[in-house]
């Protein structure tokens, strides 16, 4: 069985803890809120199943750390600029994408990701990819919401996804105004 390493480094947010698994070519490979730890390691388990996942904890300078913060103080880009490397059934990954070209600011609903993707009738499918997503907020699920617009699950706590999108509303308002001045 071969060998996976990450570096686990623990990230202060307004949310609180985030934590961050970050592989040894510096790609984010798992990102979880501190009170999830246990299903971050449980999604690791299910994506790499064919390989034994050793963690060390090391806070490090990262990009990663840099792009996060740079997130949290108002620049939304910021997560786009964060690399990442997921395991994943390729419709996983064909969702995990399409959740990373959502703006920031923006919600769809699972039917509407699930059109976008091609596969209109995997709806289900759809959000069971979501809840799969082992980088929330960097893969941003918290943009997806029910088909009648409602806050649905979010892994990190319904709390967690109003802000997050609050936040990127508040901030993309921001930012159109500048430029509308």
């Amino acid at each position: 069985m071969s060998e996976l390493t990450f570096l686990l480094d623990r990230f202060h947010t307004p949310l609180g803890e985030m934590l961050l698994l970050i592989d040894e070519s510096g790609q984010l490979r798992a990102l979880d809120w501190h009170d999830y730890e246990d299903r971050m390691h449980r999604l690791l388990r299910r994506q790499y199943p064919r390989q034994a996942v050793v963690v060390r904890e090391r806070a490090s300078p990262s990009p990663v750390r840099l792009s996060l913060q740079q997130y949290f103080e108002g620049d939304l880009a910021a997560l786009t600029r964060i690399p990442v490397a997921t395991g994943g059934t390729a419709f996983q990954r064909a969702v995990w994408a399409a959740l990373r070209d959502i703006p920031a600011g923006e919600t769809r609903s699972y039917g509407e990701l699930a059109r976008e993707i091609g596969r209109p009738q995997a709806v289900r499918a759809v959000g069971l990819a979501n809840g799969a997503n082992p980088v929330g907020v960097v893969v941003p699920c918290h943009r997806v919401i029910g088909a009648n617009r409602s806050f649905t699950g979010y892994a990190g706590g319904l709390a967690r996804k109003r802000w997050l999108l609050a936040h990127e509303a508040g901030w993309r308002a921001r930012g159109q105004a500048m430029r509308a001045a």
